[in-house]
């Protein structure tokens, strides 16, 4: 069993990668933190924005501070499987023997930044997936277990289409965030002048957590108490994207075509899980929950037609579903 005392220090080591993360990335405090959430729940992560609002410093700079094995695909039309996953070539040893070995692809690292994930083909997209899901690989009949912590950070230009896969609904259910960026602000701006204008090694990193602490805060964050009144508050928020539920708002019936899976209800628990542990707390709180909400939920929102013809945008449907969702009645309800 755990010790308090060693909750503390892995929350207090945890507090420590997020200041060294941001001596790096500036203006992304959310971002670092629904990131962390991802590693502390062993999930895989969709980051939406334009290039350039360091989407690749960010993973980098994770996996320094880590002492993780970090690598990047970009990912292009004509990028194929065994690209990603490896593939087994053909060797002469010095006797002239021939023989098959496996030389392993860039999804055999820790922490893998598959850059635009939607301009490769279905193909090659559904061998990165199908490794994240199994965490392993097989090829020629032999399986290769992939390390862990093992997290793909996915990013997609939510502006630039033209030439592009987009994956579909049920490819990006299996993200466990949705993790959108903005552009800074102009303070944020200047402050990304005077920190990196001297090039891309003016800040240096520090590694702050080792392999097997990492490992450790998984499972602890797994065992997290969470009472079964959030439980069902996290059930009823999910519930209440249903069309067809009568726990729907009308703004729900009226636009929605398939709500989020139950696989956002466990995002919702296990993230506000993760989010009690980077807070300082010792159990999770009806905030863990409403603070992992949009996340969790803004990718697995399928507007219908009509929806689609308005133009309703799905951040304002999952706002009415948190404001008709109150968590006091939920948790007076026996």
């Amino acid at each position: 069993m755990i010790t308090e005392k060693q909750i503390r220090d892995l929350q207090a080591k945890f507090h420590a990668l997020i200041e060294e993360i941001r001596s790096v990335i500036i203006g992304h405090d959310a971002v670092i933190q629904q990131t962390l959430i991802g590693l502390l729940c062993g999930e895989h992560l969709l980051l939406e924005g334009v290039p350039g609002l360091g989407k690749t410093l960010l993973v980098r700079t994770l996996g320094k501070a880590l002492g993780l094995k970090f690598s990047r695909i970009q990912f292009t039309p004509d990028l194929m499987p065994a690209d990603i996953i490896g593939t087994r070539i053909l060797l002469e040893d010095e006797t002239g023997r021939r023989y098959f070995e496996f030389s392993r692809g860039p999804i055999f690292a820790h922490l893998v930044l598959a850059d635009e994930i939607n301009r490769a083909t279905p193909k090659t997209q559904s061998a990165l997936l199908e490794a994240m899901q199994e965490r392993s690989i097989t090829v020629s009949g032999e399986t290769y277990k992939l390390e862990e912590p093992f997290m793909v950070l996915a990013t997609q230009n939510p502006i630039e289409m033209e030439g592009t896969y987009p994956l579909p609904e049920a490819q990006i259910d299996r993200f466990f965030f949705k993790i959108l960026l903005r552009s800074p602000s102009l303070e944020q701006l200047e402050q990304i002048i005077d920190r990196h204008g001297a090039g891309r090694d003016a800040v240096a990193i520090e590694q702050v957590l080792s392999r097997e602490e990492i490992l450790e805060a998984q499972k602890l964050v797994a065992r997290w108490p969470i009472a079964s009144p959030l439980r069902r508050y996290a059930a009823r928020l999910v519930d209440a994207t249903q069309p067809a539920s009568q726990n729907a708002p009308e703004i729900v019936k009226h636009y929605v075509e398939y709500g989020a899976s139950p696989r956002a209800a466990l995002a919702l628990v296990r993230g506000a899980k993760a989010h009690a542990f980077l807070s300082g707390e010792v159990h999770t709180r009806i905030a863990d929950i409403q603070a992992v909400f949009y996340p969790s939920l803004i990718h697995r929102i399928i507007r219908n037609f009509r929806g689609e013809a308005e133009g309703v945008p799905v951040e304002k449907i999952l706002q009415e579903v948190f404001d008709h969702v109150r968590p006091e009645s939920v948790i007076e309800a026996r």
